[in-house]
Parts: structure tokens; C-alpha cells; sequence
């Protein structure tokens, strides 16, 4: 028997994503989160990605992002 018994601990998951951003910039970008220290990488113009909601303050601030739903 390997592993110990099951816990009812709850296990840590990926915060869920429901906020996107969407750039708005002429080439590409790469933004890193402030918070959850992810990269973003919009790689063209248009381009819409789910963001952590602890970075939606900072990701804010950026001229060539808009927030999206």
C-alpha cells in the first residue's frame, strides 16, 4: 500500500479564468502578471486571452489592452 490513506484536504487548482483581455497594438506583446506571475502573450493584434483575475488591476493600466467578455 503506498500513499496513505485519502484526505479530504482540499487540493490547490488553477484559479478559473473568466476575465479575457483582448490587444489592441499593432504588433504583439508579452505582459507578465504582477500578481500570479504568468506571461501573456498576445501574439497578434486582436488576439483575446483569459486572464488571472488577481492581474485584471494591472493588465488595466496597459494602453493597448482592453477588457473583454
Amino acid at each position: 500500500m503506498s500513499g496513505g490513506p485519502p484526505t479530504d484536504r482540499p487540493t490547490p487548482s488553477r484559479p478559473h479564468y473568466e476575465i479575457f483581455f483582448e490587444y489592441t497594438g499593432r504588433t504583439a506583446l508579452v505582459v507578465i502578471g504582477p500578481v500570479s506571475g504568468r506571461y501573456y502573450r498576445f501574439t497578434y493584434p486582436g488576439a483575446r486571452l483569459p486572464v488571472d483575475p488577481r492581474d485584471r488591476p494591472a493588465l488595466r493600466q496597459i494602453e493597448h489592452l482592453r477588457m473583454v467578455e
